[in-house]
């Protein structure tokens, strides 16, 4: 599963321990999936069995949601040619919340982007077989993203475009950390950070009582190389970029966000978008919802949604941000 294409969006907790005082020692637990390293800690808790708990939801929504686990819900969907499939309550909902987000932003991020985005194969590790797709490629698999041909009927879902196909990249790792959350609250959890390859979600302050601080990472810069920090409690933080996965051909820079009118990488002013927001979902959808739109239109965005904070960092390092959104300078 790839977070908007799988944004391998760098965070790194500054400070997380400093100050801690509590009668437990921190617990953390890390592993592979969505294709990216995951960790949650906690805090203010021994039980290991917690953190099992949390990595086998991981495995759990990985087989639900992946497009690319055969069997999942989203495989099954992608691979039925046209015919309803039944699919889990979760999924349901969750299709749900992407089509809202699709339509929040008029078509701008799509959760029926796969065979466009497969087409570029920016997950592919391999710079040679990083190549530049001819228009007729790019309007062939274009004319295949469009989120109204995916009817969702209670549990049964149909894509009616055949060659269409659905990814919940941009949506799901949210979706999960926010699950995440809940089964830590189940146990009394009131201290733990869940970090899914760079989404970040904090659960209340650190034992001592102080907020999380979290560092942001700059643009093209080394990774670890904080452009500011935020200090967050009860948040999640979520980035979407155009830093970590890209390719340069003839000197032109293609990123992974992608463009649902074009075909091609979004071109605008912006390298980044940071979203402040209680939930992890909502978060995950609005950085890549805000990239698309666009610093003035992204602001006004988050401008109108309750609780919810962005940081827009434009290609010339100009900084914009909302009110709320509170960035000091780095500390080393």
């Amino acid at each position: 599963m790839k977070k908007k294409g799988t944004f391998l969006l760098l965070f790194f907790l500054l400070t997380l321990l400093s100050g801690c005082s509590s009668k437990h020692t921190p617990l953390s637990k890390t592993g592979f999936y969505f294709d990216t390293v995951i960790t949650v800690t906690i805090y203010d808790s021994s039980k290991e069995e917690v953190l099992d708990e949390c990595f086998a939801l991981a495995e759990y929504y990985e087989n639900l949601l992946s497009a690319t686990k055969e069997g999942s819900d989203i495989w099954n969907i992608n691979h039925a040619s046209s015919s309803p499939v039944t699919v889990s309550q979760e999924t349901a909902a969750l299709l749900e919340k992407a089509v809202y987000y699709g339509e929040l932003t008029d078509g701008l991020i799509d959760p029926t982007i796969a065979p466009l985005s497969s087409l570029w194969n920016f997950s592919s590790e391999n710079a040679q077989t990083h190549t530049v797709p001819s228009d007729h490629e790019i309007a062939e698999k274009l004319s295949h993203v469009d989120y109204h041909r995916l009817s969702i009927d209670g549990l049964s879902v149909t894509l009616s475009d055949p060659d269409a196909a659905v990814d919940l990249g941009f949506i799901a790792k949210g979706y999960i950390a926010d699950r995440m959350k809940e089964c830590l609250l189940q146990h009394q959890i009131d201290s733990a950070v869940i970090d899914l390859g760079g989404n970040v979600l904090t659960l209340g302050n650190k034992p001592d009582g102080s907020p999380y601080v979290i560092g942001i990472q700059t643009p093209f810069a080394e990774r670890g190389v904080s452009l500011g920090t935020v200090s967050v409690s009860d948040c999640s933080v979520v980035s979407s970029g155009i830093y970590e996965r890209y390719f340069e051909k003839d000197g032109i820079l293609y990123h992974h966000i992608l463009d649902t009118n074009t075909g091609y990488p979004i071109d605008n002013a912006l390298s980044a978008v940071t979203i402040l927001a209680p939930s992890s979902l909502d978060a995950d959808a609005l950085s890549t919802a805000c990239f698309a739109l666009g610093p003035e239109s992204g602001k006004e965005l988050i401008e109108s949604l309750p609780d919810t904070e962005a940081l827009f960092i434009t290609k010339k390092g100009e900084r914009i941000a909302t009110d709320g959104f509170l960035l000091r300078s780095p500390s080393y």
